[in-house]
């Protein structure tokens, strides 16, 4: 009997997984599929919002203010890559300068510091790259970019470091109200809980409707996006964004933690829950609209795309609140933008609600809030590099000549909790295939150190689902000679 079950390992989940390993619970994190983040959280523009978008007086304005003002903090706890860059809401005529100053504010109103109404000359001294035709900008400084897969893999090892155990791949299927708590029925078994926490994203109104009759739907609505190559890095210093619609905060670009460029996303509402496939309306579409922005964009440099789907809720804000005729569940729904800035506050009221709830929370004197930091190879001195080479020979080889990643920081992030169990995985922990080629060469290299740390035949390596296998079988005839040259020619003969 668990203490509380969390249902779905995407950031929010992770961050109320972290947040409940501070005290002495038995706590359980059940997700669907092979990894942590593999939702919505692996695919949207990675922003930190500085505050001033969301209504006065919702969850929204409250935790995504609330949430910004944590991130300095837990980023370096955890060591996961964000920078307070600022951004600015960009107006091209007077309508758009009544818009921008509604923004402010509603900013003001929200508590977000520090924000500055700018003119041209002022933008452009920043942002040369931008049209010349702004004539305005709401500039908010604390606004910023993080790597929102990272945070939420980080978030998951520090809350399993200290106790919460992770369940991958168990779909839950069905929720049984019990005397004291709840049955959970998955895929792969059935677990009893205390308390449950609807984490569920995109299907969290199909959770909610296993022990409550219906009271929100989630719409999933899909973006695309453009990622541009490091060398286009620096096109823009802050977040661009344009003036907000109600589809969504429009096609923005920023550049990225890792160096790269950005540019999206469309919104496109849909009625599948798992249409992540990109189209070349949707990717026309942000090109265009970027060019409003700027005529610079460097469509040259383009190196890949993709979309994600916001858990888009009926009730036009989060829910995060617990059922009424349900005593002891709480859902934690609809959390589109900006639910990445927003996930830390939310993970800490959670935890109000609980104890509301009933639960009492004991604070562990073993909790550790630091997290091992990830070893990136590139980033050390000439001295280091030679002394960890010297221990592990395997930092002296490098997989990826895009990213410059070595094969000992793969091996460490399969290794780690909640380690890396996929390509994908592996891409998004350590960024191998993140670069031009894609993973056109290192990707086999992956695939072999996947199957050696996880002993397992490289044909069962899959790129990221359920599914996704990459190999079925050999592409030359089976010689039994090792040697690549003899094979081919023992082939040839034959």
């Amino acid at each position: 009997m668990y203490d509380v079950a969390i249902i779905g390992a995407g950031v929010i989940g992770c961050a109320v997984a972290r947040e409940l390993s501070r005290y002495d619970l038995k706590v359980v994190l059940i997700e669907k599929d092979t990894d942590i983040a593999n939702g919505t959280t692996k695919a949207n523009s990675a922003i930190v919002h500085g505050g001033y978008d969301a209504k006065p007086g919702s969850l929204k304005a409250r935790f995504n203010v609330e949430g910004n003002a944590m991130f300095d903090e837990i980023c370096k706890e955890l060591d996961v890559p964000f920078q307070r860059i600022g951004s600015l809401v960009l107006a091209f005529d007077h309508e758009d300068v009544q818009a921008i100053q509604e923004l402010y504010d509603r900013g003001v109103i929200n508590g977000v510091p520090n924000m500055e109404m700018l003119d041209r000359e002022q933008i452009l001294a920043l942002e040369p790259n931008l049209n010349k035709d702004i004539i305005a900008a709401l500039h908010a400084p604390t606004a910023g970019i993080v790597g929102p897969w990272e945070l939420a893999i980080a978030m998951a090892e520090n809350a399993i470091e200290n106790g919460v155990e992770l369940k991958l791949e168990h779909k839950v299927t069905q929720i049984e109200k019990l005397e004291n708590g709840y049955g959970i029925s998955t895929d792969k078994g059935k677990l009893k809980a205390a308390y449950v926490i609807n984490c569920a994203g995109l299907y969290a109104d199909e959770v909610h409707n296993m022990v409550a009759d219906p009271s929100f739907r989630i719409i999933p609505r899909r973006g695309q996006y453009n990622v541009f190559d490091r060398s286009v890095g620096d096109f823009v210093k802050k977040v661009i964004f344009q003036c907000p619609t109600k589809k969504g905060k429009g096609v923005l670009i920023a550049p990225t933690v890792h160096g790269n460029l950005i540019v999206g996303p469309d919104a496109e509402e849909l009625d599948c829950k798992e249409s992540i496939e990109t189209t070349m309306e949707g990717l026309g579409f942000i090109r265009e609209q970027g060019k409003k922005s700027t005529e610079k964009v460097p469509s040259h440099a383009i190196i890949t795309a993709f979309a994600g789907l916001r858990a888009t809720p009926s009730t036009g804000d989060f829910i995060v609140e617990e059922l009424t005729e349900a005593k002891g569940f709480i859902d934690v729904a609809g959390i589109e933008s900006p639910g990445l800035t927003a996930a830390p506050a939310i993970g800490v009221y959670v935890l109000e609600l609980l104890k509301n709830s009933g639960v009492i929370l004991k604070e562990k004197e073993s909790f550790n809030p630091i997290r091992r930091k990830a070893i990136r190879f590139m980033e050390l001195t000439d001295e280091e590099k030679a002394e960890l080479i010297k221990r592990d020979p395997r930092f002296g080889r490098i997989i990826c000549r895009c990213e410059s990643i070595t094969e000992g920081e793969i091996v460490d992030i399969i290794g780690r909790k909640a380690g890396a169990l996929t390509v994908d995985g592996v891409k998004r922990r350590a960024r191998p295939g993140t670069g031009r080629c894609q993973g056109g060469f290192c990707g086999p290299r992956v695939m072999e150190i996947l199957a050696r740390e996880l002993e397992m035949d490289i044909t069962e390596v899959l790129k990221d689902r359920r599914g996704s296998y990459l190999l079925t079988g050999p592409t030359k005839v089976d010689t039994g000679i090792e040697e690549s040259f003899d094979a081919v020619a023992a082939a040839k003969e034959l």
